[in-house]
């Protein structure tokens, strides 16, 4: 039985103009870095941090120094620009030099890897955790659009050509389980003034038949949610969470930021 996803519209014309936002929101993590270090310390587990289409491991230097400072073995994907040349089709789906170093770094470190994946990167993370769950701790996607078919929007609509021009004449299942939750707790990021992937391609459509599973709102731009720092505070509280003790994010009144919520 095939799960239906609707056609969703492009992000308003208003959005797409004001993701010029990212420069403003990397200079707002800098001035927010104190509070930002009251987040819960890391237990030393394994991150990997997965970039957006086109981007590289630049893109989540920030991020990824500010977990490292909070105690986590952060790293990138180390696989260059995303690309999309790492989804396969036939009955393989990802390739196998990105699933073999989310192996090595489980292995290396001895113990389950948290995947964080922006965008594309999101989308990759998931089946990544589909694919081999025993090496996966949890997901945490930030405007990742697994749920939108094309035409969502322009950008969007070249990922999903690109996931399903590879995947749906060799594997059709494959593609219509992407909006489906993995079998981890999994965390997705999304914002409705994101002006590149509409936000409800970025959310789970049926979060309350599938356990450890939510969606969080956040405010900001799609191509600046790696630096947000709302979005930074919420991953690094999904991070510090006991191992098999996951619990829903508590989210203020009106998607409004309050760490005072969330401190552990």
């Amino acid at each position: 039985m095939q799960h239906f996803v609707p056609k969703l519209p492009r992000p308003s014309l208003r959005h797409m103009l004001t993701e010029g936002r990212t420069i403003l929101e990397l200079g707002a993590m800098g001035a927010s870095l104190p509070l930002l270090m009251r987040a819960p310390q890391g237990d030393g587990h394994p991150v990997m941090v997965l970039p957006g289409f086109m981007a590289s491991d630049i893109s989540t230097k920030p991020i990824r120094s500010f977990l490292g400072r909070k105690g986590y073995q952060s790293s990138g994907w180390g696989l260059g620009r995303n690309l999309g040349t790492h989804i396969v089709g036939g009955q393989q789906v990802l390739s196998d030099d990105l699933l073999n170093k989310v192996i090595e770094l489980s292995v290396i470190h001895n113990a389950k890897v948290s995947l964080v994946g922006w965008s594309l990167g999101g989308v990759l993370a998931r089946e990544i955790a589909r694919i081999i769950p025993e090496c996966v701790r949890q997901v945490i996607s930030l405007g990742s659009p697994f749920n939108g078919p094309s035409g969502s929007a322009s950008p969007v609509e070249r990922i999903f050509k690109l996931i399903n021009g590879k995947l749906i004449q060799d594997n059709p299942e494959v593609v219509n389980n992407m909006s489906l939750p993995p079998p981890v707790p999994t965390s997705a990021l999304y914002s409705k003034t994101d002006g590149v992937a509409h936000w409800q391609a970025c959310l789970h459509h049926d979060v309350d038949e599938h356990h450890e599973t939510e969606n969080i709102e956040v405010r900001g731009s799609h191509t600046g949610l790696g630096h947000n720092p709302q979005v930074v505070w919420i991953v690094a509280n999904r991070l510090a969470q006991a191992e098999n003790n996951w619990q829903p994010y508590k989210t203020a009144p009106q998607g409004r930021f309050d760490p005072s919520l969330n401190l552990v």
